[in-house]
């Protein structure tokens, strides 16, 4: 893509994995720059909520992989703001929304095979194996021995208990994002 906004003579300030930073003010053709975002399934944020919801994605999914060292941004707003905000964006809590993508990465964890269930319990900060079990079972509505039974070979689970946190929030395609 960036040889794309070269070529467009489209002027990118910051490129990172989950953004890419232009000057608005420097951007000639916008039509031609939002050609090029959507065409590579990628959308254009300029709001600042919406920059906000996606910061603090971007820091609870660094956070579960324990890059939030290297990765994560500090985000300068109060709590409740952002909390507000996340929820009437996402439909969703930030509490809830991190549970889902805990649950997503155990299923990742048991698909892998390699660590017990009490290790994927550690690995991801609860308490007790039979927390995340529990919440495991709430959310998928089935085991975690039954999702690693059912689970063949690496591929996921096809069927109504299969769950992405994509589909507890509004902007569903959200994931791809570039910020002006």
């Amino acid at each position: 893509m960036q040889q794309e906004f070269r070529h467009a003579e489209i002027p990118v300030k910051t490129v990172k994995l989950d953004e890419i930073v232009f000057d608005e003010t420097q951007t000639k053709n916008y039509k031609i720059l939002q050609e090029i975002v959507t065409r590579n399934g990628f959308e254009i944020i300029n709001s600042e909520s919406t920059i906000l919801v996606e910061q603090v994605k971007s820091y609870l999914i660094n956070e579960l992989s324990k890059n939030s060292k290297s990765n994560s941004k500090h985000i300068n707003k109060e709590y409740s703001t952002i909390s507000k905000l996340f929820s009437n964006s996402q439909d969703i809590t930030i509490e809830k929304y991190y549970i889902l993508l805990k649950i997503e990465k155990a299923k990742e964890l048991v698909q892998m095979g390699n660590l017990s269930f009490s290790d994927i319990a550690y690995s991801l900060d609860y308490k007790s194996g039979s927390h995340l079990a529990k919440q495991f079972k709430s959310i998928t509505g089935m085991s975690m021995s039954d999702y690693k039974k059912n689970t063949i070979m690496g591929s996921t689970i096809s069927g109504q208990n299969y769950i992405n946190t994509n589909q507890y929030c509004k902007n569903k395609n959200v994931r791809n994002t570039l910020v002006l």
